[in-house]
Order: structure tokens, then C-alpha cells, then sequence
């Protein structure tokens, strides 16, 4: 049996949460392998709803859940998060729940400076979630993080926080803003590391045993390739790497680990935050797609953007993420529409291009091309077959794939786990 990894075929809120929750319940482990908690997952199970942000989606589940090292940790804000869950009547404990030892801490002051840089960037402004996410990785790679370890290790880390304050106070004094206050710091940290502490473990054996007994693993990725660090719409991107390869170096198993890759795709397309968007839809439809999608983001409630799907795009993200199939989610918002559109090109200062340039500047700039087809004027929300789908529907889907270059493996026409139609088990591959 393989292990599957799910990733965001697109700028991120495709669904992940519900096919991720859909998949949990065959896994034995699912493993978080990048980002923090600007990522949002909606989970809705019967009549209760679970909003998660930090913590893998199989938790809800009971399935062990792993944090993995490429993961950027708040601890407060996981703290609130299992509290939260805890609340809910979710067991929530180290016997399910796994923390790698090696992750770098979100601090305070990292929330501090994401906010400062973007209130201070005027029209440069890239949308963050200004939880810190960015200047933690930037610690990371500058090898001045505090780690989950390190908890453990409070009176020995008088060298690390001297680097990390000569940095973090340089940066400050340029905004105006006072030093960190260290000894409060200290206190901090003292006071979080007796919750956080039980979770650590060092997760890349408890990783690398499950495989060795044939255990099926679930990497949950966050966000969407389109947020890539390396490979998506920069500057507007997240701090990571969100593509399956880095399931590999995020928790700590090899490359041939992360199996069945599953991208996450919504059968238009949306996006939260500042950035190019060349099927974006200011008008009624646009405005349509977010009232029947509920289109406001799990962590940041900000509206999101709507608009056709961009088949070079997805294709573009297929490609670069080595997408195996794809799961296709809110099909059932499309319903009533007389005309779809799908983006299959674009046009920029008269060249047609089959994917999206790498500046910022032709970003914005190109126009897409669309090909329209009927839309259909049935229901199909909560379908669970083919059957159930109406004709053009099914063409329309058809067409994504042709366009793709990509198989669909699923198709969720509700948030509620059970109406998902299966085209592919990506656990049998």
C-alpha cells in the first residue's frame, strides 16, 4: 500500500482539510511537513465543525499525528489550538500527537517584526498573515532559531539568544520600536516548555518505524504550490517550500517516501491576499462564487478572491509538484451557472503562453484565454457517484483533465466527509 501525499494544487483553501480528514481515517500516521499555523483547515464531522491551524487533520480522527522539523511552531498558539480541540472533546495527548524535537520556535518578536514590515511596506504590502511565519524561517536559515529542544535546555542558552536578540534588535531600533525584553523572554519560554515538552519526540524514527512496518503515512502539506517559496507567484508567496518533495526533508524520511501525490484543486479558482490573480472575477459571478463557497479564510476570516479556473495554472503546479492525481473539490458552487470558463492560455504583448512568466510584472500583466462551455442547471451537491453527476458536468471535469495534463482521482461535491466520489484510491497505488 502507498503513502499518499496531499498538497494545494493552487494559492491554498482548496479543501485539504476535508480530503485530508477523508483519507486520515485509512492512514495510520499523518505527518505535517511544512508551514505553521497561517495555514487553516476546516473539518466537518456530522454536526460539529473543526477549525485546525496548526495541528495534522487525522487528530480528529485519533490517527497519530506528526509534527514534523520543517514545521514553524507558535507555541502559545498550539497550546490554544489542543486546548481548544480539548474543549470539543477531542483527545488530544503525546500518545497521538508528536512534536519534532528540532522545530524552530515562532517567538513573539517574530509576529512583531511581520507586522511592522508590512504595515511599513505601503503598496509593496505582500498580505501575510503577520503571525510570524516568515521572520522564524528566516531565523531558521540564519541559524539563530530557538527550537523545541532548546526547551528543555533554557539555562544553556545564553549564546543563542545573544545572536538572536543582536539581530532582532537591529531590526527593531529601525522601526522605532524598544529591545526584546529578554528576562520576560526567558520567563516565557519557561512557563510554555511544561506543555510543549511532553509532545517532543524525535519524529523521523517514529516516521521512519512506521514505514518499516508497512504502516500507511498521510503527509498533510499547507497552503498551495501557487505559494511556493521557489515555484509560485513571488514575491506574494509563503516562507516554505509547499510542494510533495519537501515531505521528504520536512519530517525527516527519504524522497521516495512521499508516494501517491494528491493535489488539492477547487473546480474554479480563489485567492487570499495581495498577488496576481488573471482569472480573477470582479463582478456578480465573482461574487457568487464566494457567497455559494463561503469563501473567507480559516485563519485570517479575510474574504477571498474568486475567479474561473486557470488550467495552466493547475497544469504549471501538476508539473513542478509531480502531482500524481488530482482530488477536485466545491464542483457543486458551479451549479446553475448558464457558462463556465476555463482559462487555457494567456496573452501577453501579443504572445499566447502556456504558463505563468516568473515576474511579477508579466504576472500581472497577462490576460487570460478562455474556452467557454455550458454550465448545467442541476444540483450536484452531496453527489457520491457518476451517476449521480449530471452530463456536463462530467464533460467539464473531462475537460480539466485534458487540460492538466492530470487524472482525477476524486471529486467532493460538499464539505461533509462521506460525498466524495472516488475515481482512484491513492492508497492502493
Amino acid at each position: 500500500m502507498a503513502n499518499v501525499t496531499v498538497i494545494g494544487g493552487q494559492w491554498g483553501d482548496e479543501g485539504k482539510g476535508k480530503i485530508v480528514d477523508w483519507l486520515a481515517s485509512r492512514a495510520e500516521v499523518v505527518a505535517r511537513f511544512q508551514g505553521g499555523h497561517n495555514a487553516g483547515h476546516t473539518l466537518v464531522v456530522g454536526n460539529e465543525t473543526y477549525k485546525l491551524s496548526l495541528l495534522p487533520s487525522g487528530i480528529v480522527r485519533g490517527t497519530l499525528s506528526v509534527i514534523g522539523n520543517g514545521v514553524v511552531l507558535d507555541p502559545w498558539a498550539f497550546r490554544a489550538e489542543v486546548e481548544r480541540l480539548r474543549a470539543q472533546g477531542v483527545a488530544v495527548t503525546p500518545e497521538n500527537l508528536q512534536v519534532a524535537e528540532t522545530c524552530p520556535l515562532i517567538l513573539p518578536f517574530h509576529r512583531d517584526l511581520d507586522a511592522l514590515r508590512e504595515d511599513a511596506s505601503g503598496s509593496g504590502k505582500i498580505g501575510t498573515t503577520r503571525r510570524g511565519i516568515g521572520p522564524a524561517y528566516e531565523d531558521k536559515v540564519g541559524r539563530r532559531a530557538i527550537r523545541v529542544c532548546d526547551l528543555a535546555h533554557l539555562g544553556e542558552l545564553g549564546a543563542q539568544l545573544d545572536r538572536l536578540c543582536a539581530h532582532h534588535d537591529a531590526l527593531r531600533a529601525g522601526f522605532g520600536e524598544p529591545r526584546i525584553d529578554r528576562a520576560r523572554l526567558e520567563r516565557d519560554l519557561g512557563e510554555i516548555a511544561g506543555f510543549v515538552l511532553p509532545f517532543a519526540r524525535p519524529v523521523w524514527i517514529t516516521l521512519n518505524e512506521a514505514r518499516a512496518r508497512g504502516d500507511r503515512i498521510l503527509f498533510e502539506g499547507a497552503q498551495g504550490v501557487l505559494l511556493d517559496v521557489d515555484h509560485g507567484t513571488y514575491p506574494f508567496v509563503t516562507s516554505s517550500n509547499t510542494i510533495a518533495g519537501t515531505a521528504a526533508g520536512g519530517t525527516g524520511l527519504g524522497p521516495n517516501a512521499a508516494g501517491f501525490v494528491l493535489g488539492i484543486v477547487k473546480a474554479y479558482t480563489t485567492r487570499v491576499g495581495a498577488g496576481p490573480f488573471p482569472t480573477e472575477l470582479d463582478d456578480a459571478i465573482g461574487e457568487r462564487l464566494g457567497e455559494r463557497g463561503r469563501e473567507f479564510g480559516t485563519v485570517t476570516g479575510r474574504k477571498r478572491r474568486c475567479g474561473w479556473f486557470d488550467a495552466v495554472l493547475v497544469r504549471q503546479s501538476c508539473a513542478v509538484a509531480g502531482v500524481t492525481g488530482i482530488a477536485l473539490t466545491k464542483l457543486d458552487v458551479l451549479d446553475g451557472l448558464e457558462e463556465i470558463r476555463i482559462c487555457t492560455a494567456y496573452r501577453l504583448g501579443g504572445e499566447t503562453l502556456g504558463h505563468l512568466p516568473a515576474h511579477a510584472a508579466d504576472q500581472a500583466a497577462v490576460e487570460p484565454i478562455y474556452e467557454v462551455m455550458d454550465g448545467w442547471p442541476e444540483s450536484t451537491h452531496g453527489a457520491r457517484s457518476w451517476a449521480q453527476l449530471p452530463a456536463q458536468a462530467i464533460k467539464y471535469i473531462r475537460r480539466i483533465e485534458e487540460l492538466i495534463r492530470c487524472p482525477v482521482a476524486l471529486v467532493s461535491t460538499s464539505p461533509e466527509r462521506e460525498d466524495t466520489i472516488l475515481v482512484r484510491d491513492p492508497f492502493a497505488d
